[in-house]
């Protein structure tokens, strides 16, 4: 990794000319609808300067203090797998030929543009590792996902705000960006001076930051910059935690405890908290024709384990309770996702605690299984 230099506010947005100058559609925060989305951008006045965010469980609230920093927020609702598993898109067409009767198919593929993304926290390069895992490294790989990776340039951002939702510390996954970047940010805001220190880890990243050019940190700096990074941890660790210790056989042996229905009727099944989460992948298929039955599409859509038509096979359902849906989804994120990648399916970025309507918090609802798992044992 290169050492760390120091830009200026200006050296931020000679970083978004260079990566359009070399072809990279840059997708950056922004500030729409009282929430922080991201969105392409190509300037730093579209970013949310002087936004900070205020989370918990089931609540999500912006203010702004007039401060000059771009990064002074957490997590918005939305994480980058939408550029990397879109939404819905495509995959294939076909049409007849009305003379011939002839039958063509078209494959959809995806544009191949360079994409670069700007402001990804620890908990969300990580969250791409899990989905680089799914698609990418295992027996099969998912060549529209690899695409979009191919080109793709990280522009990591320290997290020096934490919200009370975090617990990254848990998941071994943050609060500081430890590999997985081309470029690495913290900001620092301090006594009335604004930088940030930027360090490079790739070849291309080191490249890009040869061209910004850069000035060298002082050690009054670099003291700064250690203060936003530990100050950032221990917010973090003083947030209530996930206890992993033995996480994987508590769920196991938890199957058939009455807890899941005691929180099934809390749970609204309405599928928010899969769709928030950075890591979480499940998807279906819809196929569709025109009246005339002579052209057809089939499209890749997001789906979510607490829809009840995920798990249908031919007669019915086969998690038809909230419940069970509940269990399913908890149980794989947390424990039998160890089994399938050898990690857990959750990093700790909270976004699924701070948008449950009804603010269920799983770092509580682990700790109540507990709690239920040793009485039994008593």
């Amino acid at each position: 990794m290169t050492e760390c230099r120091k830009w200026n506010v200006e050296h931020l947005q000679t970083l978004l000319d260079v990566l359009n100058a070399q072809g990279y559609c840059i997708y950056g925060p922004q500030l729409r609808s009282d929430a922080v989305v991201y969105g392409e951008i190509d300037a730093i006045e579209q970013l949310p300067a002087g936004w900070h965010d205020q989370q918990s469980a089931g609540s999500y609230r912006m203010d702004s203090d007039g401060d000059p920093q771009l990064f002074g927020y957490a997590l918005g609702p939305q994480s980058w797998r939408k550029y990397l598993q879109p939404p819905r898109e495509r995959l294939w067409s076909a049409k007849t030929n009305t003379d011939t009767q002839a039958i063509t198919v078209s494959e959809s593929k995806p544009a191949g543009k360079k994409m670069a993304f700007l402001g990804i926290r620890a908990c969300e390069v990580h969250a791409i590792d899990i989905q680089d895992d799914v698609f990418l490294n295992g027996t099969i790989q998912d060549n529209r996902y690899a695409a979009r990776r191919e080109n793709l340039f990280l522009v990591a951002v320290n997290c020096g705000h934490v919200v009370s939702t975090c617990f990254c510390t848990s998941m071994g996954e943050g609060p500081k960006v430890d590999a997985g970047f081309d470029l690495c940010l913290t900001e620092v805001y301090k006594n009335g001076e604004h930088f940030f220190a930027v360090a490079a880890a790739s070849d291309c990243g080191r490249s890009v930051l040869q061209v910004c050019g850069s000035a060298k940190l002082s050690e009054s700096d670099k003291r700064l910059v250690t203060k936003v990074e530990r100050d950032a941890r221990l917010a973090v660790e003083q947030n209530v935690q996930l206890n992993t210790e033995g996480i994987e056989q508590l769920f196991y042996n938890a199957s058939d405890s009455e807890y899941w229905q005691e929180l099934a009727d809390r749970c609204l099944s309405c599928a928010n908290c899969t769709m928030v989460c950075p890591s979480c992948f499940c998807s279906n298929t819809t196929d569709s024709g025109d009246v005339s039955g002579r052209k057809f599409e089939r499209w890749q859509q997001w789906d979510s384990c607490f829809s009840a038509d995920f798990s249908y096979l031919h007669g019915g359902s086969v998690r038809a309770s909230t419940a069970s849906r509940y269990r399913q989804w908890l149980s794989h994120k947390l424990a039998s996702w160890q089994q399938q990648f050898g990690r857990s399916g959750c990093v700790g970025c909270g976004r699924c605690v701070s948008w449950c309507p009804v603010g269920i918090d799983l770092r509580a609802e682990v700790q109540a299984l507990r709690l239920r798992s040793h009485n039994a044992d008593d």
